[in-house]
């Protein structure tokens, strides 16, 4: 990379951070770099993220976005992101989000990890994620968009920070060895009424093999999963548009439920 790119990089990112704070998009990336890599992408989330970490912020997880067919489809893309958890964007489940804060704020139930031990390597298998799994729990990702709309690419969510905006987590259980994710039925409702449902095999055939996917995902960027560390796996459903005045609940059988309220 040359002093060029890295001037870009961290414009653009500071670009994205005043877009979420004014609440003013920005046209996507892509509208002037359209072959914009990947790798350049992942390196705008970064800067942007170690600007909020400078100002207090602590990373307490990753997620992975874009994990199944629905997504996918939904965004017109062909391949799974991710992102950084940061402890200023997870709430408990019950915790209520104010509309007026977001964008273009659309919702997804996932299910979710905290890991016991920490998952590094270029070539996790699911056993071995599965080994490094102390609690798994639901989750509502809230994603959201700072660019002027949802038509955009996989480059312009990863510099996006794969669109993250903040984070419902329910309550966390031990991962059994008898418990089927894959298998896994999830039910959203907004207001009482069910609206989406998806299987946990929605996501990269089990849930698990997103934590296999994030493994080497950051392996070949020089990092790893940590003990500790929250994971979402991915929406098994297409995402809805999130509401003001409304309640938003995801259950499932083997799992406790998680709910957020939008004013």
């Amino acid at each position: 990379m040359d002093e060029q790119d890295d001037r870009w990089i961290a414009a653009t990112a500071s670009a994205l951070l005043a877009a979420e704070y004014e609440q003013v998009p920005i046209d996507a990336l892509t509208v002037r770099r359209p072959e914009l890599p990947l790798e350049t992408a992942y390196r705008v989330q970064r800067a942007a993220a170690a600007r909020r970490i400078s100002g207090g912020a602590r990373v307490v997880g990753h997620k992975a976005g874009v994990t199944s067919q629905a997504m996918q489809e939904q965004m017109g893309v062909d391949e799974s992101d991710s992102g950084v958890l940061l402890d200023d964007m997870v709430l408990p489940t019950g915790s209520t989000v104010a509309r007026s804060l977001l964008m273009q704020p659309r919702v997804e139930a996932e299910i979710a990890f905290r890991l016991g031990c920490d998952l590094a390597g270029p070539s996790v298998s699911v056993d071995e994620a599965r080994a490094a799994v102390e609690k798994v729990f639901l989750a509502l990702e809230v994603i959201d968009t700072r660019f002027t709309s949802w038509r955009i690419t996989v480059a312009d969510s990863i510099a996006d920070n794969a669109s993250c905006a903040r984070v419902v987590t329910g309550p966390m259980v031990p991962l059994s060895a008898d418990m089927d994710l894959a298998a896994e039925p999830l039910v959203v409702s907004v207001d009482g009424t069910a609206v989406a449902t998806g299987e946990g095999r929605a996501v990269l055939g089990d849930p698990l093999r997103a934590l296999t996917w994030l493994a080497g995902r950051l392996h070949r960027a020089g990092d790893e999963l940590r003990a500790g560390q929250l994971v979402l796996a991915g929406a098994v459903h297409a995402s809805l548009p999130l509401e003001a005045r409304s309640t938003v609940r995801a259950r499932s059988p083997h799992l406790p439920p998680v709910e957020l309220c939008v004013r």
